[in-house]
Protein backbone atom coordinates (compact mmCIF):
# COMPACT_ATOMS: atom_id res chain seq x y z
CA UNK A 1 0.00 0.00 0.00
CA UNK A 2 1.41 3.40 -0.99
CA UNK A 3 -0.19 6.16 1.04
CA UNK A 4 0.08 9.62 -0.52
CA UNK A 5 -0.19 11.60 2.71
CA UNK A 6 2.29 13.77 4.58
CA UNK A 7 3.01 13.09 8.23
CA UNK A 8 5.37 14.82 10.61
CA UNK A 9 7.03 13.24 13.62
CA UNK A 10 8.11 15.71 16.31
CA UNK A 11 10.50 14.39 18.95
CA UNK A 12 13.80 15.60 20.36
CA UNK A 13 15.11 12.03 20.16
CA UNK A 14 16.55 11.25 16.73
CA UNK A 15 16.28 7.54 17.57
CA UNK A 16 12.56 7.83 18.35
CA UNK A 17 11.94 9.80 15.13
CA UNK A 18 13.74 7.04 13.19
CA UNK A 19 11.69 4.28 14.87
CA UNK A 20 8.43 6.08 14.05
CA UNK A 21 9.52 6.89 10.49
CA UNK A 22 10.72 3.34 9.76
CA UNK A 23 7.53 1.82 11.20
CA UNK A 24 5.33 4.11 9.09
CA UNK A 25 7.44 3.55 5.96
CA UNK A 26 6.85 -0.20 6.31
CA UNK A 27 3.06 0.26 6.27
CA UNK A 28 3.10 2.52 3.19
CA UNK A 29 3.75 6.12 4.27
CA UNK A 30 6.52 7.59 2.14
CA UNK A 31 6.37 11.31 2.96
CA UNK A 32 7.33 11.69 6.61
CA UNK A 33 8.80 14.96 7.79
CA UNK A 34 10.79 15.35 11.01
CA UNK A 35 11.28 18.04 13.64
CA UNK A 36 13.23 18.05 16.91
CA UNK A 37 10.83 20.36 18.77
CA UNK A 38 7.60 22.33 18.48
CA UNK A 39 9.26 25.49 17.14
CA UNK A 40 10.89 23.61 14.26
CA UNK A 41 7.66 21.68 13.63
CA UNK A 42 5.57 24.86 13.35
CA UNK A 43 7.96 26.17 10.70
CA UNK A 44 7.78 22.90 8.72
CA UNK A 45 3.96 22.70 9.00
CA UNK A 46 3.65 26.30 7.80
CA UNK A 47 5.48 25.31 4.59
CA UNK A 48 3.99 21.85 3.93
CA UNK A 49 0.49 20.38 3.79
CA UNK A 50 0.56 17.94 6.70
CA UNK A 51 -2.19 15.32 7.17
CA UNK A 52 -1.16 14.04 10.62
CA UNK A 53 1.12 15.20 13.43
CA UNK A 54 2.84 12.68 15.70
CA UNK A 55 4.42 14.48 18.63
CA UNK A 56 6.26 13.80 21.85
CA UNK A 57 5.36 15.70 25.02
CA UNK A 58 8.78 16.32 26.59
CA UNK A 59 10.97 18.43 24.28
CA UNK A 60 13.22 21.49 24.62
CA UNK A 61 12.34 24.91 23.16
CA UNK A 62 8.60 24.21 22.90
CA UNK A 63 7.15 21.07 24.48
CA UNK A 64 4.38 18.99 22.95
CA UNK A 65 1.59 20.59 24.96
CA UNK A 66 2.62 24.16 24.02
CA UNK A 67 3.01 23.01 20.42
CA UNK A 68 -0.51 21.56 20.41
CA UNK A 69 -2.00 24.67 22.02
CA UNK A 70 -0.31 26.84 19.36
CA UNK A 71 -1.62 24.63 16.53
CA UNK A 72 -5.17 24.53 17.89
CA UNK A 73 -5.20 28.34 18.22
CA UNK A 74 -4.53 28.64 14.48
CA UNK A 75 -7.44 28.48 12.02
CA UNK A 76 -5.07 27.11 9.40
CA UNK A 77 -3.81 24.14 11.44
CA UNK A 78 -6.45 23.45 14.09
CA UNK A 79 -8.06 20.57 12.17
CA UNK A 80 -4.89 18.50 11.63
CA UNK A 81 -5.20 15.31 13.71
CA UNK A 82 -2.59 14.87 16.44
CA UNK A 83 -1.21 11.65 17.88
CA UNK A 84 0.89 12.07 21.01
CA UNK A 85 3.55 9.47 21.79
CA UNK A 86 5.11 9.99 25.21
CA UNK A 87 6.34 8.48 28.45
CA UNK A 88 3.73 10.55 30.32
CA UNK A 89 1.34 7.78 31.36
CA UNK A 90 -0.55 9.38 34.25
CA UNK A 91 -4.28 9.60 33.65
CA UNK A 92 -4.25 13.35 34.42
CA UNK A 93 -1.59 13.93 31.76
CA UNK A 94 -3.53 11.98 29.14
CA UNK A 95 -6.73 13.88 29.96
CA UNK A 96 -4.89 17.22 29.81
CA UNK A 97 -3.46 16.38 26.38
CA UNK A 98 -6.91 15.32 25.12
CA UNK A 99 -8.47 18.52 26.50
CA UNK A 100 -5.98 20.58 24.51
CA UNK A 101 -6.74 18.84 21.24
CA UNK A 102 -4.74 15.61 21.03
CA UNK A 103 -6.84 13.11 19.08
CA UNK A 104 -5.14 9.96 20.32
CA UNK A 105 -2.36 8.93 22.67
CA UNK A 106 0.34 6.24 22.81
CA UNK A 107 2.51 5.61 25.86
CA UNK A 108 6.16 4.63 25.25
CA UNK A 109 7.30 1.95 24.76
CA UNK A 110 4.85 0.97 22.01
CA UNK A 111 4.56 -1.71 19.33
CA UNK A 112 4.62 -1.07 15.58
CA UNK A 113 1.07 -2.47 15.40
CA UNK A 114 -0.19 0.11 17.91
CA UNK A 115 1.38 2.96 15.92
CA UNK A 116 -0.07 1.64 12.64
CA UNK A 117 -3.54 1.09 14.13
CA UNK A 118 -3.81 4.55 15.71
CA UNK A 119 -2.32 6.32 12.67
CA UNK A 120 -4.72 4.58 10.27
CA UNK A 121 -7.67 5.30 12.56
CA UNK A 122 -6.89 9.02 12.77
CA UNK A 123 -6.54 9.23 8.98
CA UNK A 124 -9.70 7.19 8.33
CA UNK A 125 -7.80 4.42 6.52
CA UNK A 126 -9.40 0.99 6.57
CA UNK A 127 -6.98 -1.92 6.74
Amino acid sequence: MDLDLTLITVDDSLTMRRIIKNTLNKVGFKNILEAADGVEALDIIANNKVNLIITDWNMPEMDGLEFIKTLKASNEFKDIPILMITTEAAKEDILEALRHGVNNYIVKPFTPDTLKEKTFKLLGINT
